[in-house]
C-alpha cells in the first residue's frame, strides 16, 4: 500500500486524464507485480464541486454505491482490471452528477465480507440498509453507525481483511 500511495502521489503530478493516470499506475504496478501475482484494486476519482461531476476509474475494486436522494442505488463500475495484472490494459472512465442529498459509499471487501461467528457475511444488503437508514445523519455519524453495526455483527469472530469505508454526501 505504501508503494501504491507513493506512485499515486508521484504520477498524479503528471498532466493527463484520469484514465491516463490509472494506466501509468498500472504499468508501474506491473513492473513490480511478480507477473500479476501481486495486484492492487483501486477506486480513483475526482470531484468538481462547481459542476457537481464525479469522474472515476474503478480498477477492480468493489463497486462503490451511489445512493441518490430519491433512494435509488447506482453502482460505479466503469474502469477495468486491478492494477498490476495486465500491463497494457485499457481503462474506462465513468462520470456521474452528484446532486444535493446524494451519497457516495466506497468500501473495501473487508466490510461486506466480514464474517460473524457462524461464518455469515455482513453483506451488501445489510450495508445498503445501514446507508439508507442514516441518510439524514452527518457523514461522520453515519460512518460511525455503520462501523458500530459491523462490530456488533462480527462480535469476537476473527477477521482476515481490512475494513475501510469512505462516505461522501453532496450538499
Amino acid at each position: 500500500m505504501a508503494t501504491f500511495q507513493a506512485s499515486l502521489k508521484t504520477l498524479s503530478g503528471t498532466p493527463g486524464s484520469l484514465t491516463e493516470l490509472v494506466s501509468r499506475m498500472n504499468r508501474y504496478a506491473c513492473s513490480n507485480s511478480q507477473r500479476g501475482r501481486r495486484f492492487t484494486t483501486a477506486f480513483i476519482a475526482e470531484f468538481d464541486p462547481a459542476s457537481r461531476r464525479l469522474t472515476y476509474v474503478n480498477a477492480g475494486h468493489n463497486n462503490p454505491i451511489l445512493r441518490r436522494q430519491s433512494g435509488s442505488i447506482e453502482r460505479l463500475e466503469a474502469g477495468g482490471v486491478p492494477l498490476g495484472i495486465v500491463e497494457d490494459t485499457l481503462y474506462h472512465m465513468g462520470e456521474v452528477s452528484m446532486n444535493p442529498g446524494d451519497w457516495l459509499a466506497a468500501f473495501t471487501d473487508g466490510v461486506v465480507e466480514a464474517e460473524n461467528i457462524r461464518q455469515e457475511e455482513y453483506g451488501e444488503i445489510r450495508f445498503i440498509a445501514m446507508l439508507n437508514s442514516g441518510v439524514m445523519l452527518a457523514p461522520s455519524m453515519l460512518l460511525n453507525s455503520i462501523l458500530t453495526d459491523l462490530d456488533r455483527f462480527v462480535g469476537n469472530a476473527p477477521q482476515h481483511d481490512d475494513v475501510t469505508c469512505m462516505l461522501l454526501r453532496a450538499v
